[in-house]
């Protein structure tokens, strides 16, 4: 089962991960509850194009992000054991990790779909691929599907089996309902900036991002360390409190970063986004600030996005940021700090050095 990581546990890591995808895409199109290998001479031609598909819906979808949420449960497994891994224990750990980055996949395939965007990580978004359209929907399914083929291929053996897939599911619903929540306060159309309040805001931000993107990798090597996840909650709340602030950082880089830097134009103004940004400006502004919000929020003409732009200036929110920066810096080392086990504190503070201070 090791093969793809065998005599590489103190290897590069990121090299030995990519690796590991290619092992689990071959387990997959080899997966015999579903029959790619109809030799029949009518079939021939089908078979190619199933399996052509289902190549380039992986590749495109899958492995083309940072990877930092499935290389993080290697890092945090390692930390938590507190010795090498063995080659058999890194394999499971990114088996782990690319749960997590086809879970990523799932979600952003139907997020694209939902949010009719045009461009992910630099390329076209899937559904707009030509001869994809809306198959991408069904792809999406087949992505979340994979997860469960992968995890009863690897693990089914495993004490901690039935918790890995409750930690899933849990975190799949958790992430689905935060999507739901920006979807109906951030409906084109029904653009009413009244419903942008900061409750809202924390909780379309840590049940859409948080839970998957920091609390699913240390949960899954907590689970791989023979531990009951139910001891952990402080350590959940630590997690969710860091992708919360992630996401703020977000959203202030999407304004005020270099897009040099950051690889991309911001656009959550043009978009109506639910933005820290834009939650601060309404609680901190004055009425004719906010009528002017109201009034070009949310529009794509360049003159109204510098109106806005403007009242977040006039309204000093990149200081506004840096004190809240400054202060969920402290707040969280103090929380980690109060953590009883010394390796579980390194976890936890390697996820928020990586943070820390951001630019991209």
């Amino acid at each position: 089962m090791a093969d793809g990581a065998n005599g590489r546990a103190g290897g590069d890591v990121k090299a030995i991960f990519r690796q590991i995808y290619l092992t689990l895409k071959a387990e997959l199109l080899e997966d015999p509850a579903f029959d790619f290998t109809d030799d029949a001479r009518q079939w021939i031609d089908k078979k190619k194009r199933e399996i052509l598909h289902m190549l380039q819906m992986l590749d495109y979808n899958v492995p083309g992000g940072k990877l930092n949420r499935g290389i993080s449960v290697i890092d945090s497994y390692k930390l938590l054991k507190g010795t090498e891994l063995s080659d058999n224990e890194v394999f499971l750990a990114c088996v782990l990790g690319w749960c997590i980055e086809w879970l990523q996949a799932y979600f952003l395939v139907l997020d694209d779909i939902m949010d009719n965007s045009h461009t992910r990580r630099g390329q076209l978004c899937w559904f707009r691929v030509e001869k994809v359209g809306l198959i991408a929907a069904n792809d999406g399914i087949i992505l979340r599907n994979h997860i469960s083929r992968i995890l009863k291929r690897h693990f089914r053996e495993k004490p901690y089996y039935v918790d890995l897939l409750d930690l899933f599911n849990e975190v799949e619903f958790q992430t689905a309902s935060g999507q739901m929540l920006d979807l109906i306060t951030t409906h084109e159309g029904e653009q009413d900036l009244s419903k942008y309040t900061m409750p809202v805001y924390r909780r379309i931000v840590q049940y859409k991002t948080a839970y998957y993107s920091f609390y699913l990798p240390v949960a899954c090597a907590l689970l791989m360390s023979g531990e009951n996840l139910d001891n952990f909650v402080d350590v959940k709340n630590i997690l969710v409190a860091m992708g919360t602030y992630f996401q703020v950082q977000d959203d202030y880089l999407d304004c005020f970063g270099d897009p040099e830097v950051i690889g991309k134009i911001g656009t959550d103004i043009e978009d109506f986004k639910c933005s820290w940004l834009v939650v601060q400006a309404l609680e901190l502004g004055n009425e004719s600030q906010k009528k002017i919000l109201t009034e070009n929020y949310g529009k794509s003409d360049p003159a109204c996005v510098a109106k806005v732009k403007s009242i977040y200036k006039d309204l000093d929110l990149q200081n506004v940021f840096f004190e809240y920066e400054r202060l969920s810096y402290e707040q969280l080392i103090s929380s980690i700090e109060a953590q009883p086990s010394k390796p579980l504190q390194d976890v936890l503070k390697s996820f928020l050095h990586k943070i820390y201070k951001r630019q991209k």
